[in-house]
């Protein structure tokens, strides 16, 4: 492709509203860690309310839509690959939650926000995917921004190594996860890929919840409303919206806009739960918008 063409496609009205779901799904992902603080039942149970609550809205929104989903799944091998994102999602939050009981919180955070690096990886690796000096530059930029946003290099001297290797699995994982998807929706609906992924993934993650916890059901109304919340806005607007722009932007570079998760985490932590931004996690919140700008014109 020439490269006016290139620019061209770049432009184009699908790439920017993919762009613009990209970003939203990226910020409602970033609510996360709040509504998990606030959840009055364990990490096993709180991940398990995630997806099998989100359910519901990704139910009806099917339903409605059922005349518009396109294909669907016509072997079991089409029921596998549908599934299997799911079983890998539920890993990177067992996994992932796991991390947070044994090490710190600054190193599960920051660990498990190297997927953009495992994505890139693997699809340079595995998949013959290609990206030139500037996205490389851009994805270290927006690293090194996670990095100084949590603390900067020393943050990483205070942790357990079995947790930290937990974060790291979790890292993997979910770029797993944003390469399976991505593959999907060659030949899927954001909504059929929903519907079957989260299913599956709250089929694995409730023996978990359900053995490993002391409780299962939250006690309160505002129990509840943390997990609703959860289920609602991260889950099913956050990880539908990344879904849906999967479909017309790089695996690399949809990872990579991601980072925007610790951003928004930090903003709304400040906001809601009144733990102070400081210099540092403004500025490391600075490189990674710069970062992913960067890998934006790579």
């Amino acid at each position: 492709m020439s490269q006016a063409g290139s620019t061209v496609a770049q432009s184009s009205p699908s790439n920017r509203l993919a762009l613009a779901a990209l970003i939203l799904g990226g910020a409602a992902i970033g609510g996360s860690p709040i509504f998990v603080r606030l959840s009055e039942v364990g990490p096993m149970a709180t991940g398990f309310w995630r997806v099998a609550l989100a359910l519901i809205p990704i139910f009806i929104f099917s339903v409605i839509k059922r005349n518009d989903a396109g294909p669907r799944p016509a072997t079991w091998s089409d029921y596998g690959l549908l599934i299997l994102p799911g079983v890998i999602l539920a890993t990177d939050l067992i996994t992932w939650h796991l991390s947070i009981t044994i090490t710190s919180v600054a190193n599960a955070t920051l660990l498990a926000n190297l997927a953009p690096v495992f994505v890139t990886a693997i699809g340079v690796i595995f998949l013959g995917a290609s990206v030139n000096r500037t996205f490389v530059i851009g994805l270290g930029l927006a690293v090194g921004g996670v990095v100084i946003l949590k603390g900067g290099p020393g943050a990483l001297t205070h942790g357990d190594l079995r947790g930290d290797g937990g974060a790291v699995l979790a890292a993997i994982s979910y770029a797993l996860y944003i390469l399976a998807i991505g593959r999907l929706r060659s030949r899927f609906h954001t909504i059929r890929i929903m519907l079957w992924s989260t299913a599956s993934a709250a089929v694995c993650l409730f023996p978990f919840g359900y053995f490993l916890e002391d409780h299962l059901l939250p006690a309160t109304a505002y129990g509840w409303a943390m997990v609703f919340g959860l289920a609602f806005i991260s889950h099913a607007g956050g990880q539908m919206a990344i879904t849906y722009a999967l479909a017309y932007l790089p695996a690399a570079f949809s990872s990579l806009t991601l980072l925007l998760q610790p951003v928004v985490a930090a903003i709304l932590a400040w906001i809601i739960l009144s733990e102070p931004i400081g210099p540092m996690q403004a500025i490391g919140g600075l490189v990674v918008l710069t970062g992913i700008m960067v890998a934006r014109r790579g």
